[in-house]
């Protein structure tokens, strides 16, 4: 790195810190910061100079978010939306307050794992394991104080937690979003009729002629869907989240796993495992084909569904030219299932993992919802699908370099060459080849060197360095109207259950 680059970033980390400290400290926390009680004195002033050594170290993670006052509690669009009946309900309130716990415990050892040797010894604690610890107890410390006091709890109630949405109302402003919102419609609608054109044609028969590498899940234990329904169901967490083991888990994400057959016309199309190098962004080793796997929920018509998220990484989406304004550095594809409560799928949707592309199958057990406006986009199928029948698995087909789907179908075939999985938290904290580890994400949410030319045509509709990859949590998906990949109630406005 250059020296110039070394003087950028320790202006950036400067700035970081003067802001921070700048910042109005909430409630509670500002009176923790001055506690009689000792104990909690010293709990408050930990999380106070963990954060600012997370923000100079530019290691935050954002896949859950911080709430104000409460240095112990992170939450994400699921958690958020569970908080609004936080109020009418102890058991219900203890268990939110409880996984928000969970979330920043989560965050807080991400960050410690990332944080460079120098500034884990300035905290003065001993090791990263130490600070863990640390960071735990004084959890246990601050939330005992806290969530026994009325009036806190009230003001957390109060703060009606949510999490910002990834659009810019500034930009959009600026950029003459309501004028520009009606040639960007046509420019989607445009894509639409493309899509619908390219499955039509590929269920047809039509193809290519490009080569195929067909990825297909690991040889695994896998459910019947009667006892998909007796995992799914088998809970006592008033938040409706099933509890389950490394093994049940494991075989849940086997009985679904997608096919992926992707045309390959270069290293460019093959899916596999990220790792850092010397480059600017993550890398990814296409001899060992992986596809991350992540857990999720949603919520429809009062009860918590579970989602089950694969993510398949490629290391590019190649240029064409010079003035590609979509090619860059890493693409891929992130397929989810929704799951209903008796195990049948209900709703498959994807989306590149720059949260491009949004596209829904959803299956008989569903029927739409129109959409509200028609400058908004709500929820593009562009092929519909059949009731899936146990012990069937879907082919998801995309074309080279686009990486563009083409095709969603059943199948029950397992040859092809097979692919592993890994968890998607392991992309929090990957190996750096000198020691240490760095999240494959920035601090900002975005993946570091995949920026798209893109941003530059997009910026009025409100989204941060459009086309570039994101982490979960981020992936705003629509230019026109808000929209998140993770929004709790994204399936139900969309769609209606039928019985």
């Amino acid at each position: 790195m250059s020296t110039a680059s070394l003087g950028v970033r320790a202006v950036i980390a400067l700035l970081v810190v003067a802001f921070a400290g700048c910042a109005t400290v909430q409630q509670p926390q500002r009176g923790n910061l001055g506690s009689d009680n000792v104990e909690i004195r010293e709990c408050a002033r930990w999380f106070d100079s963990l954060d600012s050594a997370v923000a100079r170290a530019g290691v935050a993670d954002v896949q859950a978010r911080r709430i104000d006052g409460f240095p112990y509690l992170r939450a994400d669009r699921f958690t958020a939306a569970i908080g609004e009946s936080a109020d009418a309900d102890a058991g219900l309130r203890n268990a939110w307050i409880e996984r928000m716990r969970e979330l920043d415990a989560i965050g807080r050892r991400v960050e410690i794992t990332n944080l460079p040797a120098a500034d884990v010894e300035q905290l003065g604690v001993g090791d990263r394991s130490a600070a863990v610890s640390r960071s735990q107890d004084c959890a246990q410390t601050l939330a005992r104080a806290d969530m026994s006091d009325s009036s806190k709890v009230a003001g957390l109630l109060e703060q009606r937690v949510g999490i910002d949405d990834d659009y810019s109302s500034l930009k959009r402003t600026f950029g003459l979003y309501a004028l520009l919102k009606v040639p960007f419609a046509g420019g989607i609608e445009d894509w639409h009729e493309e899509a619908v054109q390219e499955f039509q044609g590929s269920r047809a028969g039509e193809r290519t002629g490009n080569p195929l590498i067909r990825y297909v899940p690991p040889a695994a234990p896998v459910y019947t869907r009667a006892q998909v329904a007796e995992v799914l169901n088998r809970t006592s967490n008033p938040l409706g989240v099933p509890v389950l083991s490394k093994d049940e888990r494991d075989r849940l994400f086997a009985t679904y796993a997608p096919v992926l057959e992707v045309e390959t016309t270069g290293d460019f199309d093959r899916i596999g495992k990220l790792f850092w190098s010397a480059g600017p962004a993550p890398e990814v080793d296409v001899s060992q084909p992986t596809v991350y796997r992540k857990l999720a929920y949603t919520r429809v018509e009062g009860r918590t569904l579970v989602q089950l998220v694969y993510v398949a990484w490629m290391p590019e989406r190649p240029k064409d030219d010079r003035y590609d304004m979509l090619g860059g550095l890493l693409d891929g594809i992130i397929w989810r299932v929704t799951l209903a409560a008796d195990g049948e799928p209900i709703v498959f949707d994807t989306i590149h993992p720059c949260g491009c592309f949004h596209m829904f199958f959803p299956t008989p057990r569903v029927e739409p919802v129109p959409a509200p406006d028609k400058y908004e986009e709500w929820a593009f199928s562009p092929a519909g699908l059949p009731t899936i029948a146990e012990g069937t698995r879907l082919t998801v087909s995309a074309q080279t370099r686009t990486h563009y789907l083409s095709n969603v179908w059943p199948t029950r075939s397992s040859e092809g060459t097979q692919y592993v999985f890994a968890d998607y938290d392991e992309l929090r904290t990957l190996p750096l080849p000198a020691g240490g580890s760095r999240s494959a994400f920035g601090p900002d949410g975005l993946v570091p060197g995949t920026e798209r030319g893109e941003a530059y045509l997009f910026w009025p509709m409100g989204i941060a360095s459009a086309g570039a990859m994101r982490q979960w949590g981020t992936h705003a998906t629509a230019f026109l109207g808000r929209r998140h990949f993770d929004d709790a109630d994204l399936i139900e406005k969309r769609f209606r259950l039928v019985e």
